[in-house]
């Protein structure tokens, strides 16, 4: 019985990530650096080649060509009663010969060895042609014909192996010396790298050290270059998580220190009514218990007003993915139209101007009913509330809202801002602390600011600063 055969994947899923590693970026700069110089030596040495071969083949040339019209130029002389070109007796590094057309025979010097002839160099003795130049492969020479008289031309041969050695000898020169070159240059390639990528080197380190152990200290900077920006840029991401821890850990501390002080609240009266239900126990009279009980809802409406405003405040620091075109006038509005319905017999003065922004329309409002609820919070009944938009002519707006209470004192009016800050005449109204910093929060996001000061009611002016245009 035959079976399938399982296939097993021998892949190391890892593979990749394994040979990226072994194959550093250092590595790939030396690397990329000698495979520039490594390119540029052999373009510059096949350059150099081409044009010193072209040049001693073209010498060649020339002379072979030049000795060619000398010896036709030369007088005979009588040699053993034969009359022969003078151009015979100095010819001992040349193939010499004279080629009659009409015999098809070539005299040449007997202590030498005859020139190789075809068609080209009789058809120079014969007329038909001004004159011949050419290799001939079977002797690896170079051939010249020129004519030298009625029906016959001279014909000298020179070899080509001095040429070809000279130039076998720059082919091994050029390779050696870019060989060299290759080599210098793969070390200045590992230099520059490791000189140049030891910030980066600092950067991986400090990255590693933060994932490892959560130290957000920042990395020294040296120089001025891309690195060093990088650096710095680094630094700043560094210096922009630290800053967000730290206003985590702040807002958990204050959190739990506003957290305790109702629910240790809510947890004495609820004993005190579990214990008052038990078998045997003192009765509350109605008036206590009404009273535990309103305690009770009192401080289950401020526990749910501070995770309210917790929860608002975690969701302001998160990134904001869209925005929109905000009508300021609009926002204002249905803050007021929120705020009228728990102020009982306060009385909102409005004056509105059209402004325009790009931002989060909820959290606007949210911001500005923040503000209306504080001054419905420190206004005597039957007071007024002043609300004014108006432009400054800087490109801001400011939104003010003007309250009839106490005012703030001096030393509370850089506070009122802060997270969880209740003035001395806030501590017995109700409130989590956290309205006036959703306040500043969300003119932040929005590229303004906050202010307070006296009013000249005399209560408090809160004011928000927002960019903008005119609607």
């Amino acid at each position: 019985m035959t079976g399938a055969v399982p296939v097993v994947d021998v892949t190391d899923p890892r593979g990749d990530r394994w040979s990226t590693r072994r194959f550093s970026l250092r590595g790939r700069v030396t690397l990329l650096a000698a495979a520039c110089v490594a390119g540029a030596v052999a373009l510059v040495s096949l350059g150099a080649y081409m044009i010193v071969s072209s040049n001693l083949y073209q010498q060649l040339d020339d002379n072979l060509l030049a000795r060619a019209q000398a010896a036709v130029d030369s007088p005979p002389v009588q040699a053993q009663l034969k009359q022969v070109p003078g151009a015979f007796l100095a010819s001992a590094d040349l193939q010499i010969g004279q080629l009659n057309a009409l015999t098809n025979e070539l005299t040449y010097p007997q202590a030498g060895s005859p020139p190789p002839y075809g068609s080209p160099e009789l058809a120079v003795a014969a007329g038909q042609s001004p004159q011949s130049l050419r290799t001939d492969v079977a002797t690896d020479t170079r051939v010249v014909a020129l004519p030298s008289g009625h029906g016959e031309a001279m014909v000298l041969a020179q070899s080509m192996e001095p040429t070809k050695r000279t130039l076998n000898e720059l082919a091994v020169v050029l390779f050696l010396v870019g060989g060299a070159g290759i080599v210098v240059a793969a070390g200045a390639g590992t230099a520059v790298a490791r000189a140049g990528l030891r910030p980066v080197d600092r950067l991986t380190s400090a990255a590693e050290r933060v994932a490892a152990t959560g130290d957000l200290r920042p990395i020294p900077v040296s120089g001025d270059d891309e690195l060093a920006r990088l650096t710095q840029s680094f630094n700043t991401m560094l210096g922009t998580v630290a800053d967000s821890q730290e206003r985590q850990r702040q807002l958990v501390a204050d959190a739990g220190h506003e957290l305790r002080t109702p629910l240790t609240s809510l947890r004495t009266n609820l004993e005190l009514l579990l214990s008052a239900g038990r078998p045997g126990a003192r009765t509350l009279p109605a008036e206590d218990r009404a009273d535990i009980e309103a305690d009770i809802r009192g401080q289950i409406d401020e526990l749910t007003q501070l995770i309210g405003d917790l929860v608002e405040l975690a969701r302001q620091d998160e990134p904001r993915e869209h925005t929109e075109r905000v009508e300021l006038v609009e926002v204002v509005e249905r803050a007021l139209d929120r705020a009228r319905r728990r102020a009982g017999e306060i009385e909102f003065d409005v004056a509105l101007e059209p402004w325009v922004l790009t931002g989060d329309n909820s959290g606007l409002e949210r911001a500005v009913l923040n503000l209306l609820d504080n001054a419905v919070k420190f206004s005597p009944p039957g007071s007024h509330v002043r609300v004014s938009l108006r432009a400054l002519g800087d490109g801001t707006a400011v939104v003010e809202v003007a309250d009839a209470g106490p005012g703030i004192a001096d030393e509370d009016l850089p506070k009122v801002f802060d997270r969880f800050y209740r003035s001395s005449e806030a501590r017995t109204l109700p409130g989590s602390g956290l309205g006036l910093a959703i306040v500043k929060h969300a003119a932040e996001r929005h590229g303004g600011n906050v202010y307070a000061m006296r009013a000249p009611e005399g209560g408090a002016l809160l004011t928000i600063r927002l960019p903008g245009a005119p609607g």
